[in-house]
């Protein structure tokens, strides 16, 4: 069993940038002009183009502005501070800003399609550092 990542913007040549930029992410396939694979994740990435006001899941219509999703990806870096530098040089949005906790350090974004992702660095003890203080 494997996964994929798709994730809808409203312009794929704009979303290409920003993901390879951010995250140095590398174009694979293009279907077209408007469904791309990236590549370089352990999980591929496909940008879709779908328009805002489009429907997406069930009655819910495509938004481009910051939305709340119960789902979202945490980049998993080296260095936290590195990375939000470059996230924020390719269009990124900070939400809060870096800091640490007992499992790392993680900084809260948004790409420029209102797609929230944290970028994320591991303590040594990673997550297991909360199961000592619980």
């Amino acid at each position: 069993m494997t996964f994929l990542l798709n994730i809808d913007v409203p312009d794929v040549a704009q979303a290409t940038s920003f993901y390879t930029e951010a995250f140095g992410l590398r174009v694979g396939r293009r279907f077209g002009t408007d469904f791309i694979e990236l590549l370089g994740w352990p999980a591929p990435v496909y940008l879709l183009t779908k328009k805002a006001g489009t429907l997406g899941a069930g009655s819910d219509r495509r938004r481009y502005e910051r939305h709340w999703t119960p789902v979202h990806i945490d980049v998993v870096v080296d260095d936290v501070d590195a990375a939000l530098e470059r996230a924020l040089g390719a269009g990124a949005i900070l939400e809060v800003a870096a800091c640490d906790a007992p499992y790392g350090r993680i900084a809260m974004l948004a790409d420029p399609f209102g797609h929230g992702f944290c970028l994320l660095a591991f303590s040594e003890q990673g997550y297991d550092a909360l199961l000592e203080s619980s």
